[in-house]
């Protein structure tokens, strides 16, 4: 009687476990599928902080015009970055929620701008050609 309930557990278990398996598998891979459709880098920039905000939205958020050839009016986006960021404040009664849109509106366009100067600079090594420092023993 005894290696029937041991059996039945053990059958029943399998079971339970095997469904759960074949779930996580399918999950698995569709979440594989839709990360390969919608171009998403597992180390690239889109999983940082400021992934899921296009740089309209950005703008539009903090209302200052998109960078013009990587290069931004930094001043100006810092100064209605610090007046809205500080609007929003959850101590004052503003919305936390906003407030982090505010802020991964920054850094969005910090990124853009970044990235711009680095593709600069590398075109400019390219085009120039690799001159390392050299310093003379003394």
């Amino acid at each position: 009687m005894a290696h029937r309930i041991i059996t039945q557990v053990l059958v029943t278990g399998s079971r339970v476990f095997g469904r759960a398996f074949a779930e996580a598998w399918r999950q698995a891979s569709a979440s594989q599928r839709y990360a390969a459709a919608s171009g998403s880098k597992p180390g690239g920039a889109n999983t940082l902080a400021s992934s899921g905000l296009t740089l309209d939205e950005a703008c539009r958020i903090l209302n200052v015009p998109p960078p013009k050839g990587g290069e931004a009016n930094t001043q100006q986006v810092a100064e209605r970055f610090k007046r809205l960021f500080d609007q929003n404040d959850p101590k004052k009664g503003g919305s936390f929620y906003l407030q982090s849109k505010i802020l991964r509106a920054r850094e969005r366009i910090d990124l853009e701008v970044r990235e711009a100067k680095e593709a600069a600079e590398r075109e400019k090594e390219v085009n120039e050609g690799w001159r390392p420092k050299v310093y003379k023993d003394r």
